[in-house]
């Protein structure tokens, strides 16, 4: 059977969409080709590779990019995480599945936060959130596309 080739995007791909191709990769790398991007590039957030590597999942060696950074791939399915990124979707190719599903802004919710634990919190929670979501994958994904049309 062949894998169903996922790109998550993000803003600046710097955190969910990373943790997100992260717990694919670890955990779905029999059925999904999991891919990063943002619509900007941000660079890979610290915290966010720390609270994974907590959990068993090294993403220290991925690389922020853009969706123009990997122009040969014809993706099955593409899945906005934040608002930013569904509104600001580029175009892909007939074919590829465009699906939302919105996590929190980690690094946003950590701003106020006054100790590295307290912000910790923050990355652990949406790491784990996302971790719950890429667990149900790829089965998820045609109820959650048709929740959507149906929206």
């Amino acid at each position: 059977m062949e894998k169903l080739k996922i790109l998550f995007l993000c803003t600046g791909n710097s955190c969910r969409s990373q943790m997100a191709e992260g717990w694919a990769k670890a955990l779905k790398s029999d059925t999904i080709e999991a891919y990063s991007a943002g619509v900007e590039k941000h660079g890979l957030n610290t915290f966010a590779v720390k609270v994974m590597g907590e959990a068993g999942v090294d993403i220290s060696k991925q690389v922020s990019k853009i969706v123009n950074d990997l122009p040969d791939i014809q993706f099955d399915y593409v899945i906005t995480l934040c608002g930013h990124a569904n509104e600001t979707c580029p175009f892909f190719p007939a074919g590829t599945k465009k699906i939302h599903v919105g996590f929190d802004d980690p690094s946003v919710l950590a701003k106020e936060s006054k100790t590295e634990d307290d912000a910790l919190r923050h990355y652990r929670r949406v790491r784990d959130e996302l971790r719950e979501f890429v667990s149900g994958l790829p089965h998820s994904l045609t109820s959650i596309a048709k929740q959507q049309i149906n929206n």
